[in-house]
């Protein structure tokens, strides 16, 4: 010890000296003749200053999470606290940090402990997607191993996911996103848009490379886990690697380059604003450029490079929970009312509020009002269809021809509008104004920007077995409240109240688990708090009744039992008649079970 405390290249200050050479011991052994533990050395005398009650509880021996604080604690976890913050709130509860009984190295220590019960990482994130299946049987992962049976690939879909695939699985964009987790493995988002014009998920994939052998992978993953529908169109940002494989797994679908990464490129490796400007406008007109690049920066306020696989795994899901909230909150938003109109043509204004969902309504509105601006020059009458000409007020030289196919009651524009975006463009609508059509034909609707996209899909009742259990959920925690606000005023209270709950929940968690476990919730042995040994222990304030030996039955004990006494003279009368049956007292019948 003094070689290391007299280190030259010493940089950290030596930990405190607790080691004083005390001569405190107690010596016990085993008595066999006896059966007990006897102490044959006792020494109490200290060479150094006891230490003051104040600080007892900051003894390693003193220092425990109760269940309760850690089943609370990984609770917290999920919703991206921090471990700092956690510890403030358990001291909140308690009415002080000198109250809680523990430390933050040891909340660290218990969290570790946690995951340490299922040995490596891969094991325990292939641990977490089981239990998510038994929740969402519709669930679907894939992990690929290496030779050595290493984890390289992991591919998850839920079963949400999977649902608005198959309504807004036309257009689809994936790229890789990079450091979301402590060991950077790419992250591959499979991402849409709803009838909201959100973001939306639809899988998502960490990988070990970025090969094409991997794209493959992930991309045949895809289409197993979406039932083989194939889109109509994917956008990705370019790389080399995903247009190889782009090509070999969908030949047929339109490969087409992000429009962000475009305008991106264009901005850096041309540096003027103003070709930047008018290149945005050529490319998108009067379209904005799709919220898929945003998700990146949403996924990174929900994740960073510390996180382990099951950390990570968790805290997307917590992501995408947050983005379907906000579509929920969505279809919420456009039950309260409808728009205000604000054109002249309203008939198709009114329309188009009842038909779309409110941003693609505030999206469509814009081109009812420059059909406004718009005249038709020339009307040619053919066999099949009608050909309309059209240009803006004023400028006859900006010109657009609009089929109509009057049997089918078909439209096509050469603007390519409706068939980019799926919404009508100004020439059509002036079309339609044009002939008088009050109502926006079903060939020019595209399903997923309407408002009863998702109406086939859900319960017409309106409630699911999901909606139940939150709303029961609320309730209780409410209950809970309202409860605890009572019982904490009184320590007998609290007491009672403390081996209650946890004893229901011990009886609870075993009956799921599918263990025959005490259904009592005052029992002794389902009581988390309470030292199994009986040694420093409290007893409840609700006591389990006694029950007899002899007869089963509550209310008194074997020595005051009134069925003893007929079992001890029967056992007399039988020594004298020198019977060997052992079995001659009457057994407790059922009828006594039964009255007990």
């Amino acid at each position: 010890m003094e070689k290391y405390y007299t280190m030259e290249k010493r940089k950290k200050e030596p930990r405190l000296e607790t080691r004083t050479g005390c001569d405190v011991r107690m010596d016990v052994k085993f008595v066999p003749e006896s059966g007990r533990w006897h102490t044959f050395y006792f020494s109490d005398e200290h060479n150094h200053d006891l230490l003051d009650t104040q600080f007892s509880f900051m003894l390693p021996a003193h220092r425990k999470m109760s269940e309760a604080d850690i089943m609370q604690m990984m609770n917290i976890l999920k919703s991206g606290i921090s471990t700092l913050q956690i510890f403030g709130l358990l001291a909140s509860q308690a009415g002080g940090y000198e109250f809680v009984g523990y430390g933050p190295r040891d909340m660290y220590n218990e969290i570790a402990r946690q995951r340490r019960q299922i040995p490596g990482d891969a094991a325990r994130v292939l641990k977490k997607l089981e239990d998510m299946r038994l929740k969402d049987p519709q669930l679907y992962f894939k992990a690929c191993h290496d030779s050595r049976g290493l984890l390289r690939n992991l591919f998850w879909s839920d079963g949400i996911s999977q649902l608005d695939y198959q309504l807004f699985g036309d257009v689809i964009a994936f790229d890789a996103t990079y450091k979301k987790n402590k060991y950077s493995c790419p992250l591959v988002i499979f991402s849409g848009v709803n009838h909201h014009n959100q973001t939306i998920v639809f899988a998502a994939v960490l990988i070990a490379d970025e090969t094409t052998d991997t794209y493959i992978w992930l991309l045949r993953q895809l289409m197993f886990a979406m039932r083989g529908k194939t889109p109509t169109s994917i956008i990705t940002d370019g790389a080399m690697a995903i247009r190889n494989t782009v090509r070999d797994v969908f030949s047929e679908v339109r490969h087409r380059l992000c429009a962000w990464h475009l305008i991106r490129n264009a901005t850096s490796n041309v540096g003027n604003p103003s070709f930047t400007s008018k290149f945005r406008k050529i490319m998108l007109g009067d379209y904005e450029i799709p919220v898929f690049k945003r998700l990146h920066s949403v996924v990174g306020r929900y994740m960073g490079s510390r996180y382990d696989l099951t950390s990570f795994v968790e805290h997307f899901q917590r992501c995408v929970a947050h983005m379907r909230f906000k579509e929920f909150n969505a279809d919420y938003e456009f039950t309260r009312g409808v728009p205000v109109m604000q054109t002249c043509i309203e008939l198709l204004e009114r329309y188009a509020a009842e038909l779309y969902t409110h941003e693609i309504f505030l999206f469509f509105r814009p081109f009812l009002s420059r059909a406004g601006s718009m005249r038709v020059l020339n009307i040619d009458n053919t066999d099949d269809c009608i050909k309309y000409t059209v240009c803006k007020h004023g400028r006859p030289n900006f010109m657009w021809t609009v089929d109509f196919r009057q049997e089918e009651m078909i439209f096509m524009c050469t603007c390519l509008r409706m068939e980019s975006f799926g919404i009508p463009c100004e020439h059509i609508v002036k079309v339609l104004v044009d002939r008088d059509i009050c109502e926006i034909p079903r060939s020019l609707v595209l399903d997923r920007w309407t408002k009863k996209v998702k109406s086939a899909f859900n319960d017409p009742s309106g409630f699911t077995r999901d909606a139940v259990v939150i709303s029961c959920q609320s309730a209780l925690v409410e209950f809970s409240k309202q409860f605890a606000a009572v019982a904490a005023k009184v320590p007998e209270r609290y007491e009672e109240t403390r081996d209650l709950i946890m004893g229901l929940y011990s009886s609870y968690k075993a009956a799921d688990e599918g263990t025959n476990q005490p259904q009592s919730g005052v029992a002794k042995s389902s009581n988390l708090y309470v030292n199994q040994s009986g040694v420093g222990s409290r007893q409840p304030s609700r006591k389990k009744r006694q029950r007899c030996s002899v007869c089963q039955m509550e209310g008194h004990k074997k020595t005051t039992c009134p069925w003893q006494k007929d079992i001890d003279n029967n056992v007399i009368e039988d020594e004298a008649n020198g019977s060997d049956d052992g079995d001659v007292y009457p057994k407790p019948t059922a009828e006594l079970d039964s009255d007990n």
